[in-house]
């Protein structure tokens, strides 16, 4: 397990990618960590393609099954596994790219859930009317 990896950083990868990369190095799929969770591998999907966040008791599972800290799934700082070994160094211009990338998924998540809030005040609007 190494400190603090530049490959797991805040600013180069996501929570998903940490825990994607937790998974895979403690030698587990998906669907195996779901069962030890006790949730459904569209949740475990969810979580790594970052569409979802678990909650902090999952999270806590989540660190004790990985062998990871809490801390370190959370921001990519602490105790996580090895950054791999056969990818090379990643340029700034792509940290940025990912970066940008991002925030636009995070902007787009916003987006859609304040589209579903203005839904149902409309759905409820139309209704006082009739």
């Amino acid at each position: 397990m190494a400190e603090d990896q530049g490959w797991y950083s805040a600013e180069a990868a996501t929570f998903g990618d940490r825990l994607a990369g937790a998974r895979d190095a403690a030698g587990l799929d998906q669907k195996a960590l779901a069962e030890k969770l006790g949730v459904k591998l569209v949740t475990i999907a969810g979580w790594e393609n970052d569409l979802k966040e678990p909650r902090a008791n999952r999270l806590q599972m989540l660190s004790g099954i990985l062998g990871v800290s809490l801390s370190w799934l959370l921001t990519g700082e602490g105790e996580g596994p090895e950054a791999p070994e056969d990818v090379a160094v990643v340029s700034n211009d792509v940290l940025s790219l990912l970066a940008e990338m991002r925030a636009l998924r995070i902007q787009i998540a916003q987006s859609g859930e304040r589209l579903g809030r203005l839904e149902k005040r409309l759905r409820t609007a139309l209704k006082e009317q009739v």
